[in-house]
Formats: structure tokens, C-alpha cells, sequence
């Protein structure tokens, strides 16, 4: 009995222990397990979302709280394939407590890996309305761009990040990770430098060098703008002081807008702009053509969303005003970023919140003093299905910059410059073929080789006329006065550099063309030898056919000639009996020239009885019989 007695013993004691290594196994693998979560969590709100990836995938329990933190570390950096699957399995599990900001980001990932029709059909379900067509959106948008981007990327981009260039002088200056310092917990890349770059004719980058380490610190620096004589600079940085990052409530180290002075060479006076604080970001600053305003972007309070535009005056004495949000116009619940204002005073800038493609598209708004216009989407000829920001342009030669990092880039983020499809003319003056004088109010019509009418004007006292054309097509090109033959000239342009034209056109007046087109009267007439009617009649004899056949051969070399027939009688008779006899007469002449083949159209035929008199036989039997014969006639007056 006191061995089984100490058998049990043995047994229950070794059960015991086993329970309580179990029991501490359990206990240590929930805070450890506690412990990951808290430590993801705590690299999740310091935005060192990568790491904080790495921890969330590891948890077995997905809850609500683990598939958001997954699916925005993969989203904030650009991984909207992984990004997709997280949120696809977020809203699968908890739609109905999920926040409407996990819509937007879920269709903006699902665009982000172009699965438009997809992405529409979600947000259209979640808004209850009528299902957004994405593609065919754009498609139209496309269809009314007459001259688009030709695109390339710039051969100094690297496997890092480089974006966030501006115009300096001669040269551009970007931002970028080449100088592999110390790294940023984001994205694990090195913090990010300024650089300035000496172009080619291409537009391309040459030559890159650094900016000094008096602008280069061991901390964010980017998005530099200057004043065009070049010795003052805006740009980023983080919030850095006495060599030390300073980080917010949040542990985020905000990004602060800084201006610096160019003295003696080297970049001095760096000053933090007033209305920076340490519990917001201000970023991405651009000048006002005259330099008066900068915008910029900002979380500040007062934003409509995520991040807004705003505009400062800078004051004559260096101080700044109050910023303003630029309103709803532009800005919306989501990120409105770097803006760049054009000479033009067209504002461009970067959002995800306007209608686009995905991620952030650029649009562009036209600045008034009525305000900024609606702002428009730049198109897929600009635009991708990521990130697209950061754009910059040269009105004057029609070429610039964007950022982005869009498939098919060499690193993260990549530069990319742009030349706009050039617009090309045809130029001329209409002349005299014989006096080389301008010929004014000459009507110029351009058609395409199918007779489509594209631009018709009649020119001004200068004679002159300009259209726009395109490559590699046919046109001809018409010049028309009246009383001259139209002069046609048929041209064609190629890709090979032959497509601005240059073309006079020489009319010809009818009266130096034909020997029988004379003025007389002030008016320009074919003349032709009398013809003559038997009295009291007006069928065309046969021996005025021969006559009448002259003006039929003119007709019939220009075929957009209008003659009009007018009949004369002399005054013997009554006034009513000469008027119709004269009216007979001219609708005979048209009827003969018509039935020779000459269009209906381009005759026409006018009785004028004795109402236009050649001499002074007014009355009835005062003159000789050749006298009144002048009176007699018929003719054949050119009206174009």
C-alpha cells in the first residue's frame, strides 16, 4: 500500500510540474506575444512601417486593429499588391465596423495594381451609388488633349528615391538617397539629400553634384524652390535643432519649411519660416510668379483633410502673413501636395483626393482673381496608377519634370522629364500673282486630304494667315478673292523635321489671266463681241451662239466662276415692255450657257430693260441707229 502510495506521489508531482512549465510557457508566450504587438504597435506610430510589417504578419490573431496597421504599412509605402490582400481580408472580416478611410485606401490600392473594375464596383457598393467607370473616364479625358506629353526618365535617377525637383538657373535641383547616410525608419532608406544637376539640350541630367553640409544635414532635406535671381531658397527639413531630432507627442520628427540666403557663394541665414511648429508638418514650398505668395502643404490646424494647400504673403520688409487654405476648390479629406505655381499662373500640385487614376495623380488649376478654377486631371498621358507628383514646367519651351514611382522606374522613386508634342503651323500671305501686292480679305481654307474643312479665316489688311497642322498628314490649302482665280496649293508633313510650312499664295486676277476678262464700268466682265437678237425676239440666233461659246470655255476652265447675264435694251418702247423683253433675252443667254454644261449655280441672269444707258440717247429718236445700238447688249459680269 506504501508503494503504490509513494508511486501516485511520484506521478502527481511530476504532473504538477509539468502543468506549471506549462503554465509559465503559456503565460510567457502571451507576453511575449503582448509584447511583439505592443512593440509593432509602437514601431507602427512612429511610421517604421516596414518593421512594424514584420511583427503584424507574425501575429496568429488578425484581429481588426492588425489587419489595418498591415494593410497601411504596406500601403504608406507604395505596396499596394500586399496592401490589397490585407484590406480585401479587413473588410471580408469587419465591413460593418470598419472606417470609411479603409474605402478609400482599399480602392486606392486596388487601382494601385490597376483592378479598376474592381475597385469601382467596391466603392460604388460602399457609396450606394451608380458604379464609377474608371478607364472609360479617362479614355474620354484623353480624347480631348490635342498635344500630349512625350515622356522620359532621366538617366541619374538611382535604385533609391529621387523626386521633388526645381528650376535653378541653368540647372534643376532634386532631392534624393544617394549620399547612403544614416537610415529613416519609413521606408529603411538613407535620409534624403538636396542635389543640383547640369542639363543637356535633351533636358536630360549630366552632371550631380551636393548641396554643402550646411544645407545637407544628417536629416530630411528636400523640395527646394528659389527666387529667380537664384540667392534665395526655400526647402525642406526635418524638425532639427542643435544637431538633435526633435520629435512630436507622437514620436514623429515633422517636416518644417526653411528659407536660406546665397552670400558669397555659399548658402547662409538658414532661418525656420514662422508659422512651422513642432506638432505639424509644412512642406513642399513653391513661389508665386511675382514672388509675393508661397505655397505650400500642411496638416496644420484648419485642413480639410490629410494634408492641404496653403498660401502665405511674403511681406516687403521679409516677414509673412497669415496662412490661408486654399479651400475646397482644391483641397479635399485627403493629401493635396506639392504644389508648383507656372508663369502662367496655373497652379499644378499632386492629390489623391480629386477623381484620378490611383495613388496621387497631378492636376492642374487655373489661378484668377475670382479664385482657383476646378482643378483638371493631367491624364494617363502624365499620370499612372501610382504616385505621380511633383510637377514642374517651362512654359517657354514646353518641357519639365514629375515624380513618380510608377512600374518600370530604376529605384522607389524616379524622376522623369517631359516635352509637350510641339504645336506646328502653316504660315502664309496671300499675294498678287502679277504685282506681288497683299491681297486683303482673301478667304484661306485648309482641308485634309478627305476634303474635311479644319480652319477657314479671311485675312486682315497684313494679308496673312496661320494655321495649325500635324505630322505625317496631307492638306491643301485654298486662297479665294473675287474676281480672282482661287490659288490651291497641296502640302504634306512628315516626322522628319519637314512639317512647318511656309506658303504663299499667288492669285491670279481674271482680268490679267484672260484676254476677254476686262473692267469696265467698274465692273470685271467677260467681253465678247455684240450679240444680237431679231427684233420684237430673244432666242439665241446661231451667229451669237459663236459669241456666247467664248464665255462658256472661260466658265468652263474655272469651274467656281459666277457669271451673272444682265440684259439692256435701248429706250424706244414702253419702260414695261423693255423690261421684260430684257429679261426674256438674259434667261435665254443663261438657258443656251447652261445647256452647253455649265452649272445651274453659276449663272445668273438679270433684265435691266433701259434702266442703264451707256450714253446720253435717253429718249426716243434723238440718236443715230448705232447709237442706240450701244444700249443694246448684253453682259457678262464676274461676281467672285
Amino acid at each position: 500500500m506504501t508503494n503504490r502510495q509513494d508511486s501516485f506521489n511520484k506521478t502527481l508531482n511530476k504532473m504538477k510540474k509539468i502543468l506549471t512549465r506549462l503554465f509559465i510557457f503559456i503565460i510567457s508566450t502571451q507576453m511575449l506575444v503582448a509584447q511583439n504587438l505592443k512593440r509593432a504597435n509602437h514601431l507602427f506610430e512612429k511610421r517604421s512601417y516596414i518593421e512594424a510589417a514584420e511583427l503584424l504578419q507574425n501575429e496568429d490573431d488578425k484581429t481588426q486593429e492588425v489587419l489595418e496597421k498591415l494593410g497601411d504599412c504596406y500601403f504608406f509605402n507604395s505596396n499596394m499588391e500586399e496592401a490589397s490582400i490585407w484590406y480585401a481580408q479587413l473588410f471580408s472580416e469587419h465591413e460593418s465596423t470598419t472606417s470609411p478611410i479603409y474605402t478609400f485606401r482599399y480602392v486606392q490600392a486596388l487601382k494601385g495594381i490597376e483592378k479598376y473594375s474592381e475597385a469601382d464596383e467596391f466603392l460604388g457598393k460602399k457609396n450606394g451609388k451608380v458604379k464609377l467607370n474608371t478607364l472609360e473616364i479617362f479614355e474620354k479625358l484623353n480624347s480631348t488633349i490635342e498635344r500630349p506629353y512625350i515622356i522620359h526618365e532621366v538617366s541619374e535617377n538611382t535604385i533609391g528615391s529621387d523626386f521633388g525637383t526645381s528650376f535653378h538657373g541653368k540647372n534643376i535641383v532634386f532631392a534624393s538617397t544617394r549620399n547612403n547616410g544614416e537610415f529613416y525608419e519609413w521606408n529603411n532608406q538613407p535620409y534624403l539629400d538636396l542635389f543640383t544637376a547640369s542639363v543637356n539640350e535633351q533636358e536630360d541630367f549630366v552632371t550631380v553634384t551636393s548641396f554643402p553640409k550646411t544645407i545637407n544635414t544628417k536629416v530630411h532635406e528636400s523640395n527646394a524652390v528659389f527666387t529667380k535671381d537664384g540667392k534665395k531658397m526655400y526647402f525642406n527639413r526635418n524638425n532639427f535643432a542643435d544637431g538633435k531630432k526633435k520629435r512630436d507627442n507622437n514620436k514623429v520628427m515633422n517636416v518644417k519649411i526653411y528659407s536660406a540666403e546665397l552670400i558669397e557663394n555659399e548658402w547662409k541665414n538658414i532661418t525656420e519660416l514662422p508659422f512651422n511648429d513642432d506638432s505639424y508638418s509644412t512642406s513642399h514650398p513653391a513661389l508665386s510668379p511675382n514672388e509675393k505668395q508661397l505655397y505650400f502643404s500642411s496638416d496644420m490646424p484648419g485642413t480639410l483633410g490629410s494634408m492641404d494647400l496653403f498660401v502665405v504673403e511674403i511681406n516687403e520688409n521679409g516677414t509673412y502673413g497669415i496662412p490661408i487654405n486654399l479651400g475646397a476648390s482644391i483641397n479635399t479629406e485627403q493629401r493635396e501636395q506639392f504644389p508648383f505655381i507656372s508663369k502662367s499662373n496655373t497652379l499644378y500640385f499632386a492629390s489623391d483626393g480629386h477623381f484620378g487614376l490611383g495613388g496621387l495623380d497631378i492636376f492642374k488649376s487655373t489661378i484668377s482673381d475670382n479664385g482657383y478654377g476646378k482643378p483638371i486631371n493631367m491624364s494617363t498621358k502624365i499620370n499612372s496608377n501610382l504616385d505621380d507628383f511633383a510637377f514642374i514646367i517651362n512654359e517657354e519651351n514646353e518641357t519639365g519634370y514629375f515624380s513618380s514611382n510608377r512600374e518600370g522606374g530604376k529605384g522607389d522613386d524616379d524622376i522623369y522629364r517631359f516635352t509637350q508634342l510641339k504645336k506646328y503651323y502653316v504660315n502664309g500671305l496671300a499675294k498678287d500673282k502679277n504685282t506681288l501686292e497683299l491681297i486683303p480679305q482673301t478667304i484661306i481654307t485648309l482641308t485634309d486630304s478627305e476634303n474635311n474643312q479644319l480652319f477657314k479665316e479671311t485675312v486682315g489688311n497684313d494679308a496673312a494667315y496661320t494655321f495649325e497642322i500635324s505630322p505625317n498628314k496631307s492638306y491643301i490649302i485654298k486662297g479665294e478673292k473675287e474676281l480672282f482665280q482661287p490659288a490651291i496649293v497641296e502640302f504634306t508633313t512628315d516626322n522628319n523635321g519637314n512639317i512647318n510650312k511656309d506658303i504663299l499664295l499667288f492669285l491670279e486676277s481674271f482680268k490679267d489671266a484672260e484676254e476677254k476678262v476686262v473692267i469696265e464700268d467698274g465692273k470685271t466682265q467677260i467681253k465678247i463681241n455684240p450679240i444680237f437678237f431679231d427684233f420684237d425676239k430673244w432666242n439665241v440666233r446661231s451667229d451669237a451662239a459663236l459669241e456666247l461659246n467664248n464665255v462658256v470655255s472661260i466658265m468652263k476652265k474655272y469651274p467656281e466662276l459666277i457669271v451673272e447675264i444682265g440684259a439692256h435694251t435701248d429706250v424706244r418702247g414702253s419702260e414695261k415692255y423693255n423690261l421684260d423683253l430684257s429679261r426674256k433675252r438674259a434667261n435665254s443667254v443663261r438657258e443656251y450657257i447652261i445647256s452647253q454644261g455649265i452649272n445651274t449655280d453659276n449663272i445668273k441672269s438679270i433684265g435691266y430693260g433701259e434702266s442703264q444707258p451707256k450714253n446720253q440717247c435717253i429718249e426716243p429718236y434723238i440718236c443715230k441707229e448705232e447709237e442706240y445700238d450701244i444700249n443694246r447688249r448684253c453682259e457678262f459680269v464676274i461676281l467672285n
